[in-house]
């Protein structure tokens, strides 16, 4: 009974510091709202304006964190927590939306839409995604998620005169909130489960969670917690057999939405996801244990075959599409799967520097796909033009030499997406596939290179398309408008800088080590 009154009336450990960038980017969503009701229809471009210096003054904010932490801190009892997870993912998110608004300020201004709604929308989607990495509590994470998710499904139909926007929309919000519900009630079993451990209420603290998992047996009631929340976080993150809805969203939605929603939800996914498992469930230091050795085994054994399952699905089906924006879809699953392998290496490393390491390759991995995803899509929008009319293979036929400026460019994407040597995406199928070999999963390696060697047809596809088919039909190459000019340097940029110097990021991530938060 005292031990029950000493947890319920902790005083609040209150730190504005601690969630400076989640703040500022609130304040810039209602501020963007505020300038967007009094500005005259002529003055779209201040809006994006004031999300771009918002989405600086959140990155500002959190490189201070990053340079003045000394060790994993948290704050709010331990809802909100400060480490290299979330630092690392809140950077990701930052950037991701920076190039949405870059990318998109043209698009809202040719497609007379509401530019102050979309960026608003836009900013209270990244927050949502800042406090998926920030939180420390299963709440925390899931009321992130619902912000994001609500926003998102506004973005999907944000074309409102077009069926195919408006159903990409109504999809997603059908199957996110049954992929939502799975995830709450995963939440409350678990809540559940910790309550019949020592006595004590049921908790939803991850570190209190794996605190209390380490010292008993794992009660069986949190089997069905766990499997419930990696459905719910399966959906969120795009991983078979949960991806059915990722090619028909990703196609109805506007363009720069879809390159928003590929990378930016699918990181902040992976960082909750994480954060759960890997520190919540810890799976390795229970494996003495006869009951939670068979656990731990049980659920590295369903996240391998998860990955498996979506490398492949991802790369097969690619191969068939027609569209490009579904093709990379199903490219953007089977990312996910080569991310769940660094992922399954972190989940089941028995040293913190091995779990560390595949964590720091898991956070790369998902930047360096964030960077050449956004570029592809980026071309893939000048490309289509309004209404995204022109998004088919054929629409790409011949167009190497009469846009050589834009061909080579998403190309250049292109071989980054394979894993083409010299490119990010190459260093990132390095970091994870070492992290898993260093664990023993060697079969898993093989199939993930085996897919990549299957990506190559439908990648390389659309290069020779370009520059090896003959037009038949009359194309103008399309402007390049200064901000998407923007968007594409630092895309090339990001690509070959992470590809050819990426030893600078990786000591970033790693330059101190991610601890398990415990309650104070």
């Amino acid at each position: 009974m005292n031990s029950f009154l000493a947890l319920q009336f902790t005083p609040p450990d209150v730190s504005f510091a601690l969630i400076a960038p989640e703040l500022i980017i609130c304040v810039v969503g209602v501020v963007v709202m505020m300038v967007d009701a009094f500005a005259r229809p002529n003055q779209r471009w201040v809006t994006g304006s004031i999300s771009l210096a918002g989405l600086l003054a959140g990155a500002a904010a959190t490189i201070w964190l990053w340079l003045s932490w000394d060790g994993a801190s948290q704050a709010f009892n331990g809802m909100i927590v400060l480490d290299e997870l979330r630092l690392g993912f809140t950077l990701v998110f930052l950037i991701v939306s920076a190039l949405t608004v870059l990318i998109s300020m043209v698009w809202v201004e040719n497609e007379k839409l509401p530019a102050g709604e979309f960026h608003s929308l836009l900013m209270f989607a990244t927050a949502g995604m800042m406090l998926m990495a920030s939180g420390g509590d299963l709440v925390i994470l899931f009321l992130g998620l619902e912000i994001l998710s609500i926003a998102t499904y506004v973005l999907a139909g944000f074309r409102r005169t077009d069926v195919r926007s408006n159903e990409s929309s109504l999809k997603y919000f059908i199957l996110g909130s049954l992929s939502s519900a799975f995830l709450l009630y995963g939440i409350a079993l678990t809540y559940g489960a910790t309550a019949t451990i020592g006595g004590l209420p049921g908790t939803t603290n991850v570190a209190e969670i794996a605190r209390r998992l380490n010292d008993a047996q794992y009660p069986p009631l949190l089997f069905a917690g766990a499997a419930m929340m990696l459905v719910g976080f399966g959906f969120k993150i795009a991983t078979a057999p949960f991806h059915i809805w990722t090619p028909d969203v990703y196609e109805g939605a506007p363009t720069p939405v879809t390159a928003f929603m590929a990378a930016g939800p699918k990181a902040a996914g992976f960082a909750a996801f994480m954060r759960v498992f890997v520190f919540g469930f810890p799976f390795a230091a229970a494996a003495s244990k006869t009951i939670s050795g068979e656990l731990h085994s049980a659920w590295v054994s369903v996240l391998v075959v998860l990955a498996i399952m979506t490398m492949t699905i991802g790369n097969i089906a690619a191969i068939v599409q027609n569209n490009v924006k579904r093709m990379l879809a199903y490219s953007s699953i089977a990312h996910a799967g080569y991310a769940l392998v660094g992922f399954i290496a972190a989940g089941a490393a028995s040293g913190v520097e091995q779990r560390n390491a595949a964590i720091t390759a898991v956070t790369f991995y998902l930047l360096t796909y964030a960077v050449m995803n956004f570029g592809a899509f980026a071309v893939v929008q000048l490309i289509a033009r309004a209404g995204d009319r022109r998004t088919e293979v054929e629409d790409y036929n011949g167009i190497g030499f009469r846009s050589p400026a834009l061909a080579l460019t998403l190309s250049l994407f292109l071989l980054s997406l394979l894993g083409t040597p010299l490119t990010a995406g190459f260093i990132g199928k390095i970091l994870v596939f070492r992290a898993a070999l260093e664990q023993g999963y060697v079969i898993l390696v093989v199939i993930g290179v085996l897919n990549t060697a299957i990506s190559a047809y439908y990648y390389l596809r659309l290069i020779i398309v370009m520059f090896f088919r003959e037009r038949t039909t009359s194309w103008m190459a399309p402007p390049i408008p200064a901000s998407i000019a923007i968007a594409l340097v630092i895309t090339v940029a990001g690509v070959l800088y992470l590809g050819l110097f990426p030893g600078q990021v990786i000591n970033a991530l790693q330059a101190k080590p991610i601890v398990t938060m415990s309650l104070r």
